[in-house]
């Protein structure tokens, strides 16, 4: 998959879209994606200006990303849904991740249905971990998700 066939899966967009390719995929089973990272990201203004460092939460989100990628394939409806987190385990983060890095993301599937899943993650740079978790997301429609916005801006 290039970035058109991410854009049509994944709801994300600049600078929140964290895969830019995906080089494998076995149906509801396992994938694997492809980060750059470059000096460019907006995250590194902050984070740190004289040492930058990819934030480790933002490594687990491109690691749910590829998940998501996996899932909402499967979705006939996907333009009706988005895919949230319902929990993170066992995040370790081994080594920092800077300008210039691939990120290659490995994702196994460990529970799957259509609305939700379980996945172990994995992100590396050349050969070496440099974060993993465990991720669970399930599919919620976008208007469930609209209602309770208001309802809180009440």
């Amino acid at each position: 998959m290039d970035i058109g066939d991410i854009l049509k899966i994944l709801p994300h967009r600049y600078p929140f879209l964290l895969i830019d390719r995906v080089i494998e995929l076995v149906r509801t089973k396992s994938i694997v994606a492809l980060k750059n990272v470059t000096i460019t990201e907006p995250f590194f203004q902050g984070h740190f200006p004289d040492k930058p460092i990819m934030p480790g939460v933002l490594i687990v989100e491109a690691i749910a990303q590829a998940g998501g990628l996996l899932l909402l394939r499967e979705v006939p409806n996907r333009d009706e849904m988005l895919m949230v987190f319902t929990g993170i385990e066992k995040a370790r983060f081994r080594r920092p991740v800077v300008p210039g890095d691939q990120l290659r993301i490995e994702g196994v599937v460990r529970a799957w249905r259509i609305t939700a899943a379980r996945l172990e993650g994995k992100a590396y740079v050349d050969g070496k971990v440099v974060c993993e978790a465990t991720i669970t997301c399930r599919l919620v429609p976008r208007n469930v998700l609209a209602g309770a916005a208001e309802e809180e801006n009440l």
